[in-house]
């Protein structure tokens, strides 16, 4: 099978809900990413001849051509296509599963493969039949909130949360267990951030306010100070005496990343430094009403496809939808969680639908910068009831 490599990959820090970042369109956050990942990788646009971008809530005004926009405004060629993804919280490890399948299928060899999201501007929509050919007497126009219809699943008639809140029942997860985590990934980010863990995966961002000209170099969500305690005092928000609170779960943010493939042919010819080697992925489906637990099979597929086994992982990144659901991953997986989303997670981070695949590949291809490790796994459940993984290993 065709070795391909990540030769480069960065991420915008991550914008609160209505922060520094909420007036730059998810098209703009990809284009801010994807430069600087060709950049940091010493990648000519040129060479670039597929473009896939991940995308959930589509809350640009150009939405409909986003990857192609993305392409275009990074310099790509205009004969190279483009390809918008939405496989919703598993849409930025998609784009890195698509580019590699274009790649084995000889129709690419270098990828911009990206995810993005500004969930800030998310619309309220009119119907349009309502908008434009009117409603009976009695009837005004009503508006719906796409983030909200974006987080709630319709055919199992339930939001995200409560599947979480079902896992927790399932796996005997207390609310106590579910606000330690959460302090734990507020911590560890904050760790990690002084420690400048961070450094070789942020893209600034340059944005506008009345002062001038300002540099986003810092996720804007983590809220490092606070406390079990402090915490512990909050209102479950789907269930009565529920585990799932605005604290231990992640949170509703702004940002983007992007990964840029190469097969080993263009490594060698053009003479890139790969980060990562992707080895192995899988897709999975599962119960929507559990919908959290998706990580599981997608991880135990991914690592079979690698003839590998979790003992062999060196780092594991499981999206951190909420406490509750990444506890009931580790619980079924018996994950050492020493290796396990050691510098924090969603939680902290915040999780903008579309990018935190991209975000959680950007990181860890990165680490084997740092580290001796050899093999890293990145996994993020999916609404709807799937589960996304890929396993990458040191260049």
């Amino acid at each position: 099978m065709q070795r391909i490599f990540i030769v480069a990959a960065k991420r915008t820090p991550f914008g609160s809900f209505g922060g520094s970042l909420k007036n730059l369109s998810a098209t703009d956050l990809a284009t801010v990413a994807t430069a600087s990942a060709l950049t940091s990788g010493n990648v000519d646009p040129s060479l670039v001849d597929s473009v896939f971008v991940g995308n959930v809530v589509q809350s640009s005004a150009d939405a409909a051509y986003l990857a192609r926009h993305v392409g275009l405004r990074s310099g790509v060629p205009q004969s190279s296509p483009a390809l918008t993804i939405n496989r919703l919280c598993g849409s930025g490890f998609e784009t890195i599963i698509q580019g590699a399948l274009s790649m084995v299928a000889g129709d690419s060899k270098v990828s911009i493969c990206a995810g993005t999201e500004n969930m800030s501007a998310a619309p309220f929509q009119l119907c349009g039949n309502d908008a434009r050919w009117g409603v009976s007497l009695g009837n005004g126009l009503k508006m719906r909130d796409a983030l909200w219809d974006g987080l709630t699943d319709s055919y199992a008639q339930v939001p995200m949360g409560v599947t979480a809140e079902n896992l927790a029942e399932k796996h005997n997860i207390t609310r106590a267990e579910c606000d330690e985590f959460a302090i734990r990934s507020q911590k560890m980010w904050n760790t990690a951030k002084e420690n400048g863990v961070f450094d070789l995966e942020i893209a600034p961002v340059q944005v506008q306010d009345k002062k001038g000209t300002k540099t986003i170099d810092t996720d804007e969500h983590p809220r490092p100070d606070s406390s079990v305690d402090k915490i512990s005092k909050l209102r479950p928000v789907f269930k009565k005496d529920g585990v799932v609170t605005a604290a231990n779960a992640s949170g509703i943010c702004d940002g983007a990343g992007s990964i840029i493939l190469a097969t080993e042919e263009a490594v060698k010819e053009h003479g890139f430094k790969p980060l990562a080697r992707l080895i192995s992925y899988h897709v999975s489906g599962c119960d929507p009403s559990i919908m959290g637990i998706g990580p599981v099979p997608a991880i135990q597929g991914a690592l079979k496809k690698a003839n590998l086994t979790l003992d062999d992982v060196d780092r594991i990144e499981i999206n951190e939808a909420f406490a509750a659901q990444f506890l009931a991953c580790a619980k079924e997986l018996d994950i050492d969680m020493s290796k396990a989303n050691i510098h924090g997670g969603a939680i902290s981070l915040g999780h903008p639908l579309g990018a935190s695949g991209s975000r959680i590949v950007a990181h860890l291809a990165n680490e084997f910068q740092r580290t001796n490790a050899k093999i890293h796994v990145g996994a993020a459940c999916i609404g709807g009831g799937q589960g996304i993984a890929v396993v990458l290993g040191s260049p």
